[in-house]
Protein backbone atom coordinates (compact mmCIF):
# COMPACT_ATOMS: atom_id res chain seq x y z
CA UNK A 1 0.00 0.00 0.00
CA UNK A 2 1.71 3.26 -0.84
CA UNK A 3 -0.18 6.70 -1.81
CA UNK A 4 0.72 10.49 -0.53
CA UNK A 5 2.59 10.87 3.10
CA UNK A 6 3.32 14.08 5.02
CA UNK A 7 6.80 13.76 6.99
CA UNK A 8 7.04 17.24 8.90
CA UNK A 9 10.63 18.32 10.22
CA UNK A 10 12.18 17.01 6.99
CA UNK A 11 15.63 17.60 7.60
CA UNK A 12 15.49 16.12 10.86
CA UNK A 13 17.16 12.60 11.84
CA UNK A 14 14.68 10.09 11.49
CA UNK A 15 12.15 12.26 9.15
CA UNK A 16 15.18 11.83 6.73
CA UNK A 17 15.69 8.49 6.52
CA UNK A 18 11.93 7.85 6.70
CA UNK A 19 11.79 10.13 3.29
CA UNK A 20 15.04 7.78 2.36
CA UNK A 21 12.62 4.55 2.93
CA UNK A 22 9.33 6.12 1.79
CA UNK A 23 10.57 6.63 -1.35
CA UNK A 24 12.14 3.80 -2.11
CA UNK A 25 8.65 1.98 -1.54
CA UNK A 26 6.92 3.82 -3.68
CA UNK A 27 5.15 6.63 -1.69
CA UNK A 28 5.19 10.39 -2.69
CA UNK A 29 6.36 12.39 0.11
CA UNK A 30 5.40 16.25 0.77
CA UNK A 31 7.93 17.42 3.42
CA UNK A 32 7.72 20.66 5.58
CA UNK A 33 10.94 22.36 6.99
CA UNK A 34 10.98 26.21 8.73
CA UNK A 35 13.05 27.37 6.16
CA UNK A 36 12.62 26.37 2.64
CA UNK A 37 15.28 28.25 0.99
CA UNK A 38 17.87 27.00 3.36
CA UNK A 39 16.38 23.50 3.41
CA UNK A 40 15.37 22.51 0.40
CA UNK A 41 19.12 21.83 -1.78
CA UNK A 42 20.10 19.94 1.23
CA UNK A 43 17.41 17.42 0.92
CA UNK A 44 17.86 17.24 -3.21
CA UNK A 45 21.24 16.39 -2.14
CA UNK A 46 20.69 13.60 0.21
CA UNK A 47 17.27 12.21 -1.60
CA UNK A 48 18.15 12.85 -5.48
CA UNK A 49 15.90 13.28 -8.14
CA UNK A 50 13.16 10.90 -7.55
CA UNK A 51 11.63 11.78 -10.34
CA UNK A 52 7.54 12.73 -11.59
CA UNK A 53 7.54 15.67 -8.73
CA UNK A 54 7.37 12.67 -5.94
CA UNK A 55 9.10 14.68 -3.67
CA UNK A 56 8.20 18.27 -2.34
CA UNK A 57 8.99 20.84 -0.34
CA UNK A 58 6.73 22.67 1.93
CA UNK A 59 7.65 25.54 4.40
CA UNK A 60 5.90 25.46 8.02
CA UNK A 61 6.65 26.24 11.55
CA UNK A 62 5.18 24.41 14.22
CA UNK A 63 3.64 27.56 15.65
CA UNK A 64 1.83 29.46 12.59
CA UNK A 65 -0.59 27.95 10.54
CA UNK A 66 1.30 29.52 7.69
CA UNK A 67 1.63 26.50 5.04
CA UNK A 68 0.11 23.60 6.44
CA UNK A 69 -2.79 23.57 4.27
CA UNK A 70 -0.58 23.62 1.44
CA UNK A 71 1.25 20.76 2.71
CA UNK A 72 -1.37 18.04 3.43
CA UNK A 73 -2.91 18.56 0.93
CA UNK A 74 -3.99 15.80 -1.45
CA UNK A 75 -1.78 13.76 1.61
CA UNK A 76 -3.63 10.17 2.58
CA UNK A 77 -0.62 9.60 6.02
CA UNK A 78 0.94 12.15 8.04
CA UNK A 79 4.35 11.10 9.78
CA UNK A 80 4.93 13.93 12.48
CA UNK A 81 8.04 13.59 13.22
CA UNK A 82 8.78 17.17 13.99
CA UNK A 83 9.39 18.85 17.61
CA UNK A 84 11.64 20.82 19.34
CA UNK A 85 14.63 19.27 20.51
CA UNK A 86 17.93 20.83 22.41
CA UNK A 87 21.00 19.80 23.47
CA UNK A 88 21.23 21.97 26.61
CA UNK A 89 18.49 22.70 28.81
CA UNK A 90 16.00 25.70 27.98
CA UNK A 91 15.49 28.39 31.16
CA UNK A 92 11.95 28.41 30.38
CA UNK A 93 10.65 24.64 29.93
CA UNK A 94 7.40 25.95 27.95
CA UNK A 95 9.99 27.57 25.23
CA UNK A 96 10.30 23.22 24.47
CA UNK A 97 6.69 21.99 25.87
CA UNK A 98 4.91 24.66 23.85
CA UNK A 99 5.93 23.95 20.27
CA UNK A 100 6.07 20.13 21.27
CA UNK A 101 1.96 20.50 22.36
CA UNK A 102 0.77 23.43 19.68
CA UNK A 103 2.72 21.70 16.69
CA UNK A 104 1.21 18.68 17.33
CA UNK A 105 -2.26 19.84 17.63
CA UNK A 106 -1.64 22.00 14.88
CA UNK A 107 -0.75 19.06 12.31
CA UNK A 108 -4.00 16.90 13.58
CA UNK A 109 -6.36 19.86 12.94
CA UNK A 110 -4.82 20.35 9.60
CA UNK A 111 -4.55 16.45 8.32
CA UNK A 112 -7.57 15.75 9.35
CA UNK A 113 -9.00 19.24 7.88
CA UNK A 114 -7.66 17.61 4.55
CA UNK A 115 -8.76 13.95 5.16
CA UNK A 116 -6.36 12.28 6.12
CA UNK A 117 -6.60 8.20 7.26
CA UNK A 118 -3.75 7.81 9.38
CA UNK A 119 -1.59 10.12 11.17
CA UNK A 120 1.65 8.51 13.36
CA UNK A 121 3.10 10.63 15.56
CA UNK A 122 7.00 10.14 16.84
CA UNK A 123 6.49 10.09 20.29
CA UNK A 124 9.48 9.13 22.78
CA UNK A 125 10.47 6.95 25.47
CA UNK A 126 10.58 10.27 27.17
CA UNK A 127 6.65 9.73 27.50
CA UNK A 128 7.37 6.36 28.71
CA UNK A 129 10.05 5.50 31.26
CA UNK A 130 10.41 8.38 33.41
CA UNK A 131 9.73 9.78 36.26
CA UNK A 132 9.82 6.73 38.58
CA UNK A 133 11.96 6.46 42.39
CA UNK A 134 13.19 2.59 41.12
CA UNK A 135 17.36 1.49 39.81
CA UNK A 136 15.89 -0.89 37.70
CA UNK A 137 13.20 -1.28 35.36
CA UNK A 138 11.36 -2.36 32.26
CA UNK A 139 8.52 -0.40 30.65
CA UNK A 140 5.96 -1.52 28.04
CA UNK A 141 3.74 0.17 26.03
CA UNK A 142 0.99 0.94 28.76
CA UNK A 143 3.58 2.66 31.04
CA UNK A 144 3.35 6.45 31.28
CA UNK A 145 5.96 9.15 32.06
CA UNK A 146 4.92 10.60 35.36
CA UNK A 147 5.40 14.40 35.00
CA UNK A 148 5.09 15.34 38.31
CA UNK A 149 7.75 13.69 39.95
CA UNK A 150 10.75 16.09 41.16
CA UNK A 151 13.55 14.68 38.70
CA UNK A 152 11.28 15.63 35.16
CA UNK A 153 13.24 17.90 32.87
CA UNK A 154 11.44 19.79 29.97
CA UNK A 155 12.44 17.67 27.04
CA UNK A 156 10.98 14.89 28.79
CA UNK A 157 7.81 16.45 30.25
CA UNK A 158 7.29 17.96 26.72
CA UNK A 159 7.02 14.39 24.80
CA UNK A 160 4.78 13.19 27.42
CA UNK A 161 2.76 16.29 27.23
CA UNK A 162 2.40 16.09 23.47
CA UNK A 163 1.78 12.75 23.28
CA UNK A 164 -0.98 13.02 26.29
CA UNK A 165 -2.89 15.82 24.40
CA UNK A 166 -2.45 13.99 20.87
CA UNK A 167 -4.54 10.95 22.67
CA UNK A 168 -6.71 13.16 23.94
CA UNK A 169 -7.53 15.57 20.84
CA UNK A 170 -8.32 12.43 18.89
CA UNK A 171 -10.41 10.84 21.07
CA UNK A 172 -12.49 14.31 20.86
CA UNK A 173 -11.72 15.49 17.61
CA UNK A 174 -10.25 12.94 15.29
CA UNK A 175 -13.26 11.05 13.58
CA UNK A 176 -12.37 8.43 11.09
CA UNK A 177 -8.96 9.31 11.44
CA UNK A 178 -6.50 6.27 12.78
CA UNK A 179 -3.53 7.56 15.10
CA UNK A 180 -0.40 5.65 16.35
CA UNK A 181 2.47 6.62 18.00
CA UNK A 182 5.99 5.39 17.55
CA UNK A 183 8.50 5.85 20.85
CA UNK A 184 11.84 5.71 20.36
CA UNK A 185 15.11 5.26 22.43
CA UNK A 186 18.35 6.89 22.41
CA UNK A 187 18.24 7.02 18.07
CA UNK A 188 21.88 6.15 17.16
CA UNK A 189 23.33 4.86 13.48
CA UNK A 190 24.44 7.08 10.60
CA UNK A 191 24.53 10.40 9.86
CA UNK A 192 24.29 11.85 6.66
CA UNK A 193 26.44 14.87 7.16
CA UNK A 194 27.74 17.67 9.54
CA UNK A 195 24.27 19.22 10.63
CA UNK A 196 24.12 15.74 13.02
CA UNK A 197 21.12 15.27 15.62
CA UNK A 198 21.60 16.19 18.98
CA UNK A 199 20.15 12.48 19.90
CA UNK A 200 24.40 11.59 18.90
CA UNK A 201 25.98 13.91 20.82
CA UNK A 202 26.87 10.93 23.80
CA UNK A 203 28.68 9.18 20.84
CA UNK A 204 30.12 12.27 19.76
CA UNK A 205 31.55 13.43 23.14
CA UNK A 206 32.67 10.11 23.88
CA UNK A 207 35.21 9.72 20.56
CA UNK A 208 35.61 13.76 21.01
CA UNK A 209 37.33 13.53 24.36
CA UNK A 210 34.70 16.05 25.39
CA UNK A 211 33.82 13.02 28.10
CA UNK A 212 37.48 12.36 29.56
CA UNK A 213 35.24 10.25 32.22
CA UNK A 214 31.55 8.28 31.80
CA UNK A 215 28.89 9.71 33.60
CA UNK A 216 27.02 5.98 35.25
CA UNK A 217 24.20 6.56 32.34
CA UNK A 218 22.60 4.75 30.14
CA UNK A 219 19.74 4.60 27.37
CA UNK A 220 18.15 1.94 25.39
CA UNK A 221 19.31 1.90 22.08
CA UNK A 222 17.49 2.00 18.35
CA UNK A 223 19.08 2.34 15.07
CA UNK A 224 17.42 5.44 12.92
CA UNK A 225 17.15 3.23 9.83
CA UNK A 226 15.30 0.78 12.18
CA UNK A 227 13.10 3.43 13.93
CA UNK A 228 12.60 4.73 10.49
CA UNK A 229 11.30 1.00 9.32
CA UNK A 230 8.61 0.86 12.24
CA UNK A 231 7.25 4.06 11.06
CA UNK A 232 6.81 2.79 7.95
CA UNK A 233 4.78 -0.30 8.99
CA UNK A 234 2.95 1.80 11.22
CA UNK A 235 1.74 3.68 7.87
CA UNK A 236 0.90 0.94 6.27
CA UNK A 237 -0.06 -1.78 7.98
CA UNK A 238 -3.99 -2.06 8.64
CA UNK A 239 -5.90 -1.92 11.70
CA UNK A 240 -3.44 0.28 13.97
CA UNK A 241 -6.08 2.71 15.06
CA UNK A 242 -4.61 4.14 18.74
CA UNK A 243 -1.63 1.69 19.26
CA UNK A 244 1.63 2.28 20.09
CA UNK A 245 4.83 0.67 19.63
CA UNK A 246 8.02 1.36 22.02
CA UNK A 247 11.19 1.37 19.40
CA UNK A 248 14.34 -0.16 21.42
CA UNK A 249 16.54 -2.29 21.76
CA UNK A 250 19.51 -2.99 24.12
CA UNK A 251 19.75 -0.38 27.67
CA UNK A 252 23.41 0.40 27.82
CA UNK A 253 25.51 2.76 29.46
CA UNK A 254 27.81 5.10 28.25
CA UNK A 255 30.75 3.56 29.50
CA UNK A 256 29.67 0.02 27.35
CA UNK A 257 29.20 2.55 24.39
CA UNK A 258 32.94 3.71 24.67
CA UNK A 259 34.05 -0.30 25.56
CA UNK A 260 32.67 -1.02 22.12
CA UNK A 261 33.79 1.74 20.29
CA UNK A 262 37.63 1.09 21.27
CA UNK A 263 37.08 -2.42 20.93
CA UNK A 264 35.06 -1.75 17.16
CA UNK A 265 37.55 0.74 15.66
CA UNK A 266 41.24 1.60 15.07
CA UNK A 267 43.09 2.38 17.96
CA UNK A 268 44.15 5.66 16.15
CA UNK A 269 40.54 6.73 16.31
CA UNK A 270 39.74 5.78 20.10
CA UNK A 271 42.68 7.90 21.49
CA UNK A 272 39.79 10.08 23.59
CA UNK A 273 37.77 7.69 24.62
CA UNK A 274 37.24 7.33 28.51
CA UNK A 275 38.14 3.83 30.27
CA UNK A 276 37.04 5.07 33.61
CA UNK A 277 33.20 5.67 34.85
CA UNK A 278 33.01 8.86 36.21
CA UNK A 279 32.45 8.97 40.00
CA UNK A 280 28.79 9.59 41.13
CA UNK A 281 30.28 12.89 43.44
CA UNK A 282 31.97 14.45 40.66
CA UNK A 283 28.47 14.62 39.20
CA UNK A 284 27.13 16.60 41.65
CA UNK A 285 29.49 18.75 42.09
CA UNK A 286 29.35 19.49 38.17
CA UNK A 287 25.59 20.07 38.45
CA UNK A 288 25.82 23.06 40.65
CA UNK A 289 27.72 24.43 37.86
CA UNK A 290 26.77 22.99 34.54
CA UNK A 291 22.50 23.45 34.36
CA UNK A 292 22.54 20.45 31.51
CA UNK A 293 24.38 18.27 33.86
CA UNK A 294 22.28 19.34 36.96
CA UNK A 295 18.95 18.14 34.92
CA UNK A 296 20.41 14.54 34.43
CA UNK A 297 22.15 14.52 37.93
CA UNK A 298 18.98 12.20 39.24
CA UNK A 299 19.50 9.79 36.19
CA UNK A 300 22.99 8.49 37.42
CA UNK A 301 23.04 4.73 38.33
CA UNK A 302 19.57 3.82 36.59
CA UNK A 303 18.55 1.07 34.04
CA UNK A 304 15.61 1.60 31.85
CA UNK A 305 15.33 -1.83 30.03
CA UNK A 306 12.48 -1.50 27.18
CA UNK A 307 9.80 -4.33 26.52
CA UNK A 308 9.32 -3.98 22.61
CA UNK A 309 7.88 -7.10 22.48
CA UNK A 310 4.22 -5.58 20.65
CA UNK A 311 6.30 -4.30 17.54
CA UNK A 312 7.82 -7.10 17.18
CA UNK A 313 4.59 -9.81 17.47
CA UNK A 314 2.12 -7.19 15.75
CA UNK A 315 4.42 -5.97 12.94
CA UNK A 316 7.36 -8.17 12.54
CA UNK A 317 9.84 -5.66 13.77
CA UNK A 318 13.11 -5.81 14.75
CA UNK A 319 16.16 -3.76 15.54
CA UNK A 320 19.75 -4.40 14.72
CA UNK A 321 22.32 -5.16 17.01
CA UNK A 322 23.27 -2.22 19.51
CA UNK A 323 26.80 -2.28 18.58
CA UNK A 324 26.51 -2.20 14.64
CA UNK A 325 24.46 1.14 15.67
CA UNK A 326 27.00 2.78 17.62
CA UNK A 327 30.11 1.85 15.36
CA UNK A 328 28.15 3.63 12.06
CA UNK A 329 26.95 6.18 14.21
CA UNK A 330 30.77 6.70 15.01
CA UNK A 331 32.57 5.75 11.60
CA UNK A 332 29.97 8.61 9.90
CA UNK A 333 30.42 11.30 12.57
CA UNK A 334 34.59 11.02 11.67
CA UNK A 335 33.65 10.86 8.23
CA UNK A 336 31.63 14.29 7.92
CA UNK A 337 34.16 16.05 10.21
CA UNK A 338 31.86 16.36 13.05
CA UNK A 339 34.67 14.74 14.83
CA UNK A 340 38.29 15.17 14.98
CA UNK A 341 40.13 12.14 16.50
Amino acid sequence: MTGTVLVTGGTGYIAGELIRQLLAKGWNVHTTVRNKAKSEARLRDLFGDPGDDRLKVFEADLMSDDGWADAVAGCTHVAHVASPIATSTPKDENDMIVPAREGTLRALRFAKNAGVKRFVQTSSMAAVAYGRAEKVYTVDESDWTDITHPDIYPYVKSKTISERAARDWIAAEGGDMEFVSVNPAMVLGPVDDADFSPSVEAVKQVLSGEMPMAPDLGFAIVDTRDVADLHVRCLEEPGLANERFLAAGKFMKIIEIADILRQRLPADKTRKVPKRVMPNWMVSVLALFNPGVASIKNEVGKTRNVDASHARDRLGWETRAAEESIVDCANSLIEHGVVKV
